[in-house]
């Protein structure tokens, strides 16, 4: 088992299902959705809150999913590597999982009812997608993380649908310059995903959760974590060149050096170890989005 959970209280528990380590990548897309608005002139600090909000508690409940239905397909056992899973661990009961989950996912609601009030009905469009999507990633009848779609979905809604509909309740409209921002969001989400997926690879296997990393091998799957990253970093100068936004957006190639760091250890490390890559490409995400952000707002005209 990962983690120490002799003597925990129910509060610790419940933080250690909550994951609050994924949750800078939750934040990410926000600060860089905000920051276009910002960019624009028609950033407005409720609608951003709310975002936020909604954002964390949406990936607080999506953890809460994985957790209680890779535990009933079987997919988290003993021999799992990474974090502690509560329902695997006997910590919390199915039914307990099941019900936090479904109280993060209302308490996010009331976010996206304020937002609707502002926003109109892509809010709730959004929202209702997001929601099926973290369920779907592990539960249902065709869980997309057992079938190698987990990626996709991450990016889309994680990613794109963060980023432009943080923008979206803002400016009540989208630029290309918020597209484009998203861009590196997705692919740094993604990222993480690939990393816990790449660690897993012989559990998932065994238990017949066929992700993407499963299905491309592990050369595959540091190969999509190289690209995904060099992605990200490719999208600043082209935003630049295209005069789709400022120069200083440059300024989140600062985060390189943490990013040369974090490839080095996923294409050297298998298994655990592969665990402080996890916590380090979200904490990668978070640090190029507030590099991204500071460059717009420094760039604003």
């Amino acid at each position: 088992m990962a983690e120490k959970t002799n003597s925990l209280s129910t509060w610790q528990i419940w933080m250690l299902a909550a994951r609050p380590r994924t949750l800078p990548a939750a934040a990410a897309p926000v600060i860089v959705g905000s920051a276009v608005a910002w960019y624009d002139g028609l950033f407005q600090p409720g609608p951003a809150l709310a975002a936020l909000h909604g954002a964390l508690l949406l990936q607080i409940g999506a953890n809460l999913a994985n957790d209680v239905f890779d535990f009933h397909r079987g997919a988290d056992t003993v021999e799992r590597l990474g974090p502690t899973r509560v329902t695997q661990a006997g910590l919390l009961a199915p039914r307990q999982v099941l019900a936090g989950m479904w109280v993060c996912f209302g308490l996010a609601v009331l976010s996206g009812v304020y937002l609707t009030l502002i926003a109109g009905w892509p809010v709730i469009v959004i929202g209702l997608a997001s929601i099926i999507a973290a369920i779907a990633y592990t539960g249902g009848p065709f869980p997309l993380g057992y079938y190698g779609l987990g990626d996709v979905a991450v990016f889309l809604f994680f990613g794109l649908a963060a980023v432009c509909g943080t923008y979206f309740v803002q400016a009540l409209k989208l630029e290309w310059l918020a597209f484009w921002s998203a861009l590196p969001m997705g692919f740094l989400i993604t990222a993480i995903l690939v990393v816990n997926n790449l660690r897993d690879i012989e559990t998932d296997r065994a238990a017949g959760k066929h992700t993407l990393a499963v299905r491309l091998g592990v050369h595959g799957a540091r190969q999509e974590y190289l690209w995904l990253v060099l992605g990200a970093y490719l999208v600043p100068p082209f935003v630049w060149l295209f005069e789709i936004g400022p120069a200083w957006v440059l300024l989140a190639w600062l985060s390189i050096p943490a990013a040369v760091t974090l490839v080095r250890l996923v294409w050297t490390q298998k298994g655990r170890p592969l665990n402080m890559a996890l916590g380090g490409t979200g904490q990668l995400t978070l640090l190029y989005a507030c590099f991204y952000a500071i460059g717009l707002v420094i760039g604003t005209p």
